[in-house]
């Protein structure tokens, strides 16, 4: 995914000078105002190839959900997300004259802007519509169990017309973008980020701590397949430095950051202003880019003898020429240390890699030395793999150690290194000139900081966590805000360049539009219910709610994720959440728990105040019969 919109990225570099020029847009015939309307549901009910009906027996499905109330239309199509299934639903819409849908099908995280834009295209406000995933809930989970499979994707069917019989039209808004970006981080993410989006046209400003550009890459003088980091490393500096359209700030950091997507405002600090002050700079996107650094050891002497190094250190050493060994001296290197343990469970990836490289590249200077290389797992993945076996066949020996029983040092003059070695079944002695450890990567000591400044989240391990690892893997949960290279996670330098590209292309679909959508799918706050507690300012993990006229809470609509936090915890009931009202979540409820529903007492799902279409049609209207227009 972060490959195919690298790619993206790299192509609409390319069009950049033409962007816009070719545009239509999508035009939508008028919505039809349903409000008199009594509810009528149709109900498409999907096999998703064999990936539903294999299990769920979807032509039950219909049958059974043609009997509740207030549906119309009921029946199964092979995909309903084909073009041909839907320009057969815009006639069905029009021609039973439905004005709720219902696709039980698959996730909606994936296909609900699909059935969204379809009822758009019928006619119908998008918010009409209600999915329920029989997929993901029953024929995956249940595969071995296809009555309780089918039974369950009727309960969720019920429950799915029980709500939408009483969703109502939602006018979604627009915003205005400001078409800059702010890009924290000045290492090969940093810059290559940048770098991709000032080449798309766009105003960046390149924020980083340190006096230097670069990062930890400027440790790494060449990759596994020979290329020159170094070189790499200059060429990209100066392409930054020299790009008019990027404004370098070093020895600077974020200090405080006001807005949303679109319409950021941060204060920075530092050299970048001379009185020290902070300058305020206006922005669209944040990308977070602030890299990760090598863990020092606490074991194995490190620190406290110079003949033990990081394998960070010894590519250093290396690509300096500072390394002074015997000609036949025995190097050791140890991986997985302090990693891959209780304290500290990831697996830094670039470890067995960097083994192997500076292994091959220590022969390579001194033929006559030994190495040695102590693994737990060798992961040289994908076409690292040939250069594991190169090593091998060049006399490097690679011998497993049991994490239980570790290899132990003996700092007694010389380097002492005993092994249990599995295989053989005992013990084995070396004494090496030189010891190399494979220290974890860890993200930045301030990576705290700036996610509490941004109200991102942080994973376990305490790297970024992107919104969904493989629908938006550049993206954090907040609109508008950005993570790549190993601020994410531990990676290569090839993986991180097409993870900064992916963020340049993702960050332009926002950037290059004058103004952008706005959901309505919104918490709202009842002024003359909001008791001014605050409840939801401090609940909030995206910052939408604030002190507004009156001391009343209000939520800008522009930065609610529609998460429903504050609605939850607000204990005067004045928060409502849009499309998720109270009322449309009980009778959800009612639908499952009552086998054969009545018709429903349908009431207004929120206050006229709202601003939002009111439906007034209540019990006293019939249901339409069933299979009729």
């Amino acid at each position: 995914m972060m490959q195919a919109s690298a790619a993206a990225a790299r192509a609409m570099t390319l069009l950049a000078p033409a962007r816009g020029t070719r545009v239509q847009t999508k035009t939508y015939p008028p919505e039809r105002d349903v409000t008199d309307e009594p509810p009528r549901v149709g109900v498409f009910v999907c096999h998703c190839g064999s990936n539903i009906a294999s299990v769920v027996d979807v032509r039950a499905v219909v049958e059974r959900t043609r009997e509740l109330p207030y549906v119309a239309f009921a029946d199964h199509n092979v995909y309903t997300c084909a073009d041909d299934t839907q320009n057969l639903m815009k006639e069905t819409i029009v021609a039973y004259r439905l004005n709720r849908v219902i696709v039980a099908s698959c996730t909606p995280r994936t296909h609900e802007p699909i059935f969204r834009d379809t009822l758009r295209d019928a006619g119908l406000n998008p918010y009409l519509l209600e999915m329920a995933n029989i997929r993901d809930q029953c024929s995956w989970v249940h595969s071995q169990n296809p009555q309780e499979a089918t039974a369950k994707a009727i309960d969720l069917v019920r429950m799915a017309v029980s709500r939408v019989a009483r969703s109502v039209p939602l006018a979604d808004g627009t915003a205005p973008v400001r078409g800059g970006a702010l890009v924290v981080g000045g290492g090969v993410a940093g810059m290559t980020a940048a770098l991709a989006m000032a080449d798309q046209g766009f105003p960046v400003h390149l924020v980083e701590k340190q006096k230097t550009l670069g990062g930890t890459a400027r440790q790494i003088h060449v990759t596994l397949d020979g290329q020159d980091v170094g070189a790499f490393l200059d060429q990209t500096i100066a392409r930054v430095t020299d790009n008019p359209r990027i404004t370098v700030r070093l020895e600077s950091h974020v200090a405080k950051v006001d807005g949303h997507v679109g319409s950021f405002t941060s204060k920075l600090v530092g050299d970048c202003v001379g009185d020290g002050a902070g300058t305020d700079i206006k922005h669209g996107v944040i990308v977070v880019a602030t890299g990760a650094t090598e863990q020092k050891p606490q074991t194995y002497g490190y620190g406290s003898d110079a003949r033990v190094l990081t394998q960070l250190e010894l590519s250093d050493r290396i690509g300096q020429n500072d390394l002074d060994l015997p000609t036949n001296a025995t190097v050791v290197m140890i991986q997985c240390v302090e990693q891959r343990n209780p304290e500290r469970p990831y697996c830094s990836r670039v470890c067995c890699t960097t083994a192997v490289k500076n292994a091959l590249l220590l022969h390579k200077r001194f033929p006559a030395a030994r190495i040695m290389v102590l693994y737990r797992d060798m992961r040289t993945y994908g076409f690292r793999e040939a250069a594991y076996r190169e090593a091998r066949e060049e006399g490097v020996l690679f011998v497993r150690y049991e994490a239980e029983r570790p290899p132990r040092l003996d700092l007694d003059g010389d380097l002492r290194l005993s092994l249990y070695e599995p295989a053989l079944g005992r013990d084995v002695l070396v004494r090496p000139d030189l010891l190399v450890l494979a220290a974890p990567v860890v993200p930045r000591a301030d990576r705290g900081e700036l996610s509490e400044l941004l109200r991102v989240p942080l994973n376990a391990d305490g790297f970024s966590l992107e919104a969904h690892m493989k629908l938006r893997p550049v993206d954090f949960a907040s609109e508008g805000l950005f993570l790549c290279g190993t601020a994410h996670a531990p990676k290569f330098i090839s993986e991180t360049i097409s993870q900064a590209n992916a963020v340049a292309g993702r960050a332009a679909s926002i950037l290059s539009r004058k103004e952008m959508p706005v959901s309505s799918q919104i918490a709202w706050v009842d002024p003359d219910k909001c008791v001014s507690c605050m409840t939801c300012v401090h609940v909030c993990p995206y910052m939408a709610p604030h002190v507004g006229f009156n001391s009343k809470a209000e939520v800008q609509g522009t930065v609610c994720m529609g998460c429903g936090s504050c609605t939850s915890d607000c204990p005067a009931q004045a928060i409502t959440l849009r499309n998720y009202a109270s009322t449309q979540i009980v009778a959800a409820i009612d639908g499952l728990l009552t086998e054969r529903a009545e018709e429903p007492d349908l009431e207004p799902v929120f206050p006229e105040q709202v601003g939002v279409a009111q439906p007034r049609w209540h019990v006293s209207q019939p249901a339409p019969a069933k299979g009729t227009p």
